[in-house]
């Protein structure tokens, strides 16, 4: 039997995670390579659709849209308008029933290039994959957390989030209010 404290204790502290992003390309560059190769071609065309447009240098490629906090037991949807005034949420707060579990909702698009994105939610960070550009929205769920529960648990937490590519391209920060209750309405 080997010793579990050393087994607990090896799993605590991950190797750094060696991973290189790739050289960002355009679609109109991807659709570019390789153009001779049918096969290649129609499988690039499905993955990024036909249509192949310059940037526009007025419209983001990435747009952060809603932040939603998914939760079966809430009596109302919990969501936060992202294209609106983000300084708004400092003044509101989501209200959370102590020990539910949840899950936080991201959607956003995709214009031009393929990106790969990281979200930030106060210390943790969840790798949300590649995405290529599309008209519709794309939907990022985090994996279940449990909200704190117990007297001292309770009260109001400020949360630092942020939306970033391999880049280290901030597209999004913003903070809001995680209000933690007994109940729902209290």
């Amino acid at each position: 039997h080997e010793d579990k404290t050393a087994i607990a204790a090896e799993n605590e502290e991950p190797e750094p995670v060696n991973y290189k992003p790739p050289a960002q390309k355009t679609v109109k560059e991807i659709h570019e390579l390789d153009k001779d190769d049918e096969s290649l071609r129609k499988y690039k065309e499905a993955l990024l659709g036909p249509g192949i447009s310059e940037a526009d240098p007025n419209v983001p490629n990435v747009q952060v849209i809603r932040m939603s906090l998914v939760c079966e037991s809430a009596p109302e949807p919990l969501i936060l308008d992202l294209c609106g005034d983000l300084e708004a949420f400092k003044k509101q707060a989501f209200v959370l029933k102590e020990g539910v579990e949840y899950r936080i909702k991201i959607s956003f698009k995709v214009r031009c290039n393929i990106f790969s994105h990281l979200l930030t939610v106060d210390k943790s960070d969840y790798m949300v994959g590649s995405y290529g550009p599309r008209d519709s929205e794309y939907d990022f769920l985090t994996t279940v957390e449990e909200a704190p529960k117990g007297l001292l648990a309770r009260g109001n937490y400020v949360i630092k989030s942020k939306f970033t590519d391999d880049d280290k391209h901030d597209h999004l920060s913003w903070e809001w209010n995680l209000n933690i209750k007994k109940d729902w309405k209290d």
